[in-house]
């Protein structure tokens, strides 16, 4: 179970580079991140955890557009 995990982590951020939307590609990764701290904690990895913290949250929040909408 725990080798899937990160399986489908990978799956899922290698997947994010077929997206078209810059911010879709972001959230994919951000989601893609949330799963590898899962597989982080399960095997105790510091490293593993603190970098995908990182990554997961400066892809959240670099994919909502922040510029105001034309009318």
């Amino acid at each position: 179970m725990l080798e899937t995990l990160g399986w489908v982590a990978t799956g899922l951020f290698a997947s994010s580079y077929l997206c078209k939307s810059p911010n879709v590609l972001r959230r994919v990764q951000a989601s893609a991140a949330v799963l590898w701290i899962a597989y982080g904690l399960a095997i105790r990895s510091a490293p593993v955890i603190a970098s995908n913290l990182l990554v997961a949250a400066i892809a959240a929040w670099s994919s909502w557009d922040r510029r105001p909408r034309p009318s």
